[in-house]
């Protein structure tokens, strides 16, 4: 396996590896007979990422040629705290420690979402193609 299966990093999944039976994504896509012109991307790595323990739902990844033009067409939440069973400044304290490691992989802080009275706390942050989610 070219790729070894690495936890991606906020969301605890792993790449998933290709079909039995093939060596690669390319390898499957081509004997799915997708033309190589359409394959741009396909490349060695995985396009998909799964839950180890097969528990939560795959999540598959497509590459555009165009740029984003508008609202995301996917907005991911990425919950790191229990929820509301604790106080909005103990989740506070946490979202921005969990922030940190994705900072330092490129991802941007946008904005804190913190509305009035809401026991609510987030981060809008950006991937480096300016593709949004939230920490919360």
């Amino acid at each position: 396996m070219r790729n070894p299966p690495r936890e991606c990093l906020a969301l605890g999944y792993v790449p998933e590896p290709p079909p039995g039976g093939h060596a690669t994504w390319l390898a499957y896509l081509r004997e799915q007979g997708i033309p190589d012109d359409e394959l741009e991307g396909a490349g060695d790595a995985s396009e998909s990422i799964a839950d180890p323990k097969g528990v939560r739902p795959r999540m598959r990844f497509q590459c555009v040629p165009e740029a984003k033009a508008g609202k995301n067409r996917v907005h991911l939440d990425v919950d790191v705290t229990d929820g509301r069973s604790s106080s909005v400044l103990e989740r506070r304290e946490i979202v921005d420690v969990q922030i940190q490691p994705l900072v330092g992989a490129g991802a941007r802080a946008l904005r804190v979402s913190e509305p009035d009275g809401a026991n609510y706390y987030a981060v809008v942050m950006a991937d480096p193609e300016g593709n949004e989610f939230c920490v919360s």
